[in-house]
């Protein structure tokens, strides 16, 4: 049976050439789609290294650079921790949640294996605030004070880049500059399993937490931490206003708990992937409507083919899945020369960690099932028309 199905394919060839093509073009969005979805599900459920329940990012915003002032950090510290509902505070170069970024290209101390690294600034307290916990070494504290190189914590990501097989604490590592007065030197003192600033939907990348002391260097921390009680209401944050205020009047403060900051990011980094799947919906509606007039018009065409089966007794359920049978397969062909095509991708590693083989193949199985239901669903109609037809009306047809 399937080979004489192949046969009637192969004989109308020059016919089922645009059925083929939509179908491939269907098959290709649904992929794109799927792949994309399913990485940013991967991406979502992935940890990102620091805890946003209870913590409110205060961002510090002024008319001149900050100044690095250890009294006016310290004031913030002890004014913040006076509110009954402060737990912790720390400081750092910007907040999570937040579209900054801050990157730099960094080397070992051979000048070998030169990366781009994103980096963040932060003071002791950062880790305690945002309940993170080392899974190698210890974090920097007070007794990295007069170190010989900036104590630094990394993820385990970078841990593996730079040193494989090896314990990272201890290691250096510097900025790749060819002025070796600025290769200033990074201590690893610690590792944390992940770490991604701007949360679930960021991809993963090398990133390290240098120490970032106050009135220690020219940049100050533009960025307050906090960690507050569990349950704390949003109207305190009037009360922390006036207190930060109080503290340094011709600042502004934006005050933002972590929990929106985290649903406005998620809401806009899913906007890329609404508007795709919009795109894609639209696409398959119209490839939908095409194939179905592509195979009611072949049903059409082959009506006295199907009457001279009826005529040699073929029963009308014969017909009915002949039809099915043969869009089922012409569907196949046309995703095995879509597959040679997408396999090439995970092997070349062209968009590199985003299609990588479990989001491939998830991709491959949904795209697959969407197409098959799209071509079962498109030959109903056609096939229960053609098999309703009696061997007397198919033979007359002209």
């Amino acid at each position: 049976m399937l080979r004489h199905l192949l046969k009637l394919i192969w004989k109308r060839k020059s016919r089922n050439l645009m059925l083929s093509l939509e179908i491939l073009l269907a098959f290709l969005v649904v992929f794109a789609i799927a792949a994309f979805g399913l990485h940013h599900w991967q991406l979502y459920r992935m940890p990102t290294g620091h805890a946003w329940q209870n913590q409110w990012s205060i961002s510090i915003r002024s008319a001149k650079d900050l100044p690095n002032d250890a009294a006016i950090y310290d004031a913030f510290k002890r004014g913040l921790l006076d509110l009954p509902e402060v737990e912790s505070v720390a400081f750092s170069s910007f907040g999570t949640y937040e579209m900054s970024r801050w990157t730099e290209e960094y080397m070992l101390p051979d000048g070998s294996n030169k990366l781009t690294i994103d980096a963040m600034a932060v003071t002791d307290d950062y880790f305690k605030t945002m309940e993170m916990t080392p899974s190698a070494g210890r974090f920097f504290s007070k007794v990295d004070d007069g170190a010989d190189a900036a104590p630094t914590v990394i993820n385990q990501r970078l841990a593996d880049r730079y040193f494989p097989g090896q314990d990272p604490i201890g290691k250096i590592i510097v900025v790749a500059s060819k002025d070796k007065s600025k290769q200033w030197r990074h201590r690893v003192t610690g590792v944390v399993a992940h770490f991604r600033s701007h949360g679930e939907f960021m991809d993963p990348v090398y990133f390290m937490l240098p120490r970032y002391i106050p009135g220690v260097g020219k940049e100050g921390a533009y960025n307050i931490m906090l960690k507050l009680k569990p349950g704390t209401p949003r109207i305190f944050e009037t009360r922390l206003n006036a207190k930060l205020k109080q503290i340094r009047n011709d600042w502004n403060y934006i005050i933002t708990p972590q929990s929106e900051a985290r649903a406005s990011m998620l809401q806009t980094q899913l906007i890329p992937l609404i508007l795709l799947s919009v795109i894609a919906t639209f696409l398959l509606v119209m490839v939908a409507f095409g194939l179905f007039g592509v195979l009611w018009q072949n049903t059409t065409q082959r009506i006295p083919e199907i009457g001279l089966r009826r005529a040699l007794g073929a029963d009308a359920g014969s017909i009915y899945r002949q039809i099915i049978a043969e869009q089922m397969l012409l569907s196949s062909s046309a995703m095995l020369v879509a597959l040679v095509l997408l396999v090439q991708l995970p092997l070349t590693g062209v968009f590199g960690e985003s299609l990588n083989w479990p989001v491939f193949i998830a991709a491959l199985v949904l795209s697959a099932g969407v197409i098959y239901l799209l071509s079962l669903l498109c030959s109903l109609y056609p096939g229960w028309r053609a098999a309703r037809l009696s061997p007397t009306q198919a033979l007359h047809y002209e």
